[in-house]
């Protein structure tokens, strides 16, 4: 029997039983060998040939992947917003390679890439599904886009495809410690009360992974679907911006209740509706942020910026700027939010804020 025959049988046991107290750790251990089969699966051979088409360099200050099923309006997006002429119909699956387009918002360059429609189990390799979705693997951000006019269906169905090859969408990741040890067997501790997890379900959970000596550290509530992910590891943990097209299409009530969804922008893309919404919001959904910079006796540079993560330091400027400018760092000015006054002396750890201006002062 193949993995995908015992991840099927497996989930028509869970399917049988009933949820309740009682049946937790039974279908917890059973999430556990579905997980460790879907790794299975995951596993790419060096021997087996890459997915043409989906091999796309990354290029840019950060990436983003259009995802969702057939003829929602990816490939007019891509058109749109970039230079790219993606092919564009209404007949599915138009689009049968990974298509990249370069995307310059507030002088930041992003890559945006447009990925072939996926279908139902892609996830298991149908329609070439498996490197559609383990490609979404490598983005900063998930654009998830979405028929307005069709079932609201498609934006689970597409969750859990997602979910299957380790995705984890607008999650952190769960604050727990777990390392594998040589010795002393399973040490087991909760700094909070668990509502789920005791120490018994993780003791049977690593055995049947064949761990049997680890340090395992909880120090928040979560759930046995979170530990999991913790010892199966290889889990990625993306923000996902919900984006439903056609909303012409659509009466105004429908579009107001779609709206108040969380993590969502409604967009007609043919008829430039909520565009400049959709650009703004997913700047922000990238945490991207801009630092200018400047020389003694001169003023700031505001041409071109350096583009930088949210929570970025004076460091992080240093390396943006060039590698050996921390071998002469002696301190900073900085004028902006993140400074107290202006300008402030700060060093290396000095956290900077969007439109900072550094200056850079050399031993």
């Amino acid at each position: 029997m193949g993995a995908l025959e015992k991840i099927a049988e497996i989930e028509r046991e869970m399917a049988r039983t009933q949820k309740n107290k009682a049946t937790e750790y039974h279908l917890g251990l059973l999430k556990g060998k579905i997980a460790r089969l879907r790794a299975e699966l995951l596993e790419v051979k060096s021997s087996g040939p890459k997915g043409e088409g989906f091999d796309v360099k990354r290029s840019g200050d950060a990436r983003v992947a259009l995802i969702g099923f057939p003829s929602v309006g990816k490939s007019t997006l891509l058109s749109t917003m970039t230079e790219t002429k993606s092919a564009v119909s209404s007949v599915d699956f138009t689009t049968l390679a990974a298509t990249p387009g370069r995307w310059e918002y507030n002088g930041a360059i992003i890559q945006l890439l447009d990925l072939p429609g996926i279908l139902e189990g892609a996830s298991q390799g149908i329609g070439r599904g498996k490197q559609v979705v383990s490609t979404a693997r490598t983005a900063d951000l998930i654009v998830m886009m979405l028929d307005a006019t069709k079932s609201h269906l498609q934006r689970p169905l597409l969750e859990k495809e997602l979910e299957a090859v380790g995705i984890r969408l607008n999650r952190r990741p769960p604050n727990i410690y777990f390392k594998v040890k040589t010795g002393g067997g399973i040490s087991y501790n909760a700094i909070v009360k668990q509502s789920v997890l005791n120490e018994k379900f993780v003791y049977n959970l690593l055995h049947q992974y064949r761990i049997f000596n680890a340090e395992v550290l909880v120090r928040e509530d979560v759930t046995i679907d979170d530990f999991i992910d913790v010892v199966v590891g290889g889990r990625i943990h993306l923000p996902c911006l919900y984006v439903y097209n056609k909303i012409d299409a659509i009466t105004i009530e429908e579009v107001d209740k779609i709206a108040r969804e969380d993590h969502t922008i409604v967009v007609s893309i043919e008829k430039d509706l909520n565009m400049d919404t959709l650009k703004h919001t997913i700047w922000e959904y990238l945490s991207l942020l801009r630092v200018y910079t400047k020389r003694h006796g001169e003023f700031p540079d505001f041409s071109e910026g350096l583009i930088l993560r949210t929570g970025a330091t004076v460091e992080d400027a240093c390396r943006a700027i060039h590698k050996t400018l921390l071998d002469s760092f002696k301190y900073a000015l900085v004028w902006g939010k993140s400074a107290k006054h202006n300008p402030q002396r700060a060093g290396l750890t000095h956290p900077l804020s969007n439109d900072d201006v550094i200056e850079i002062v050399r031993k």
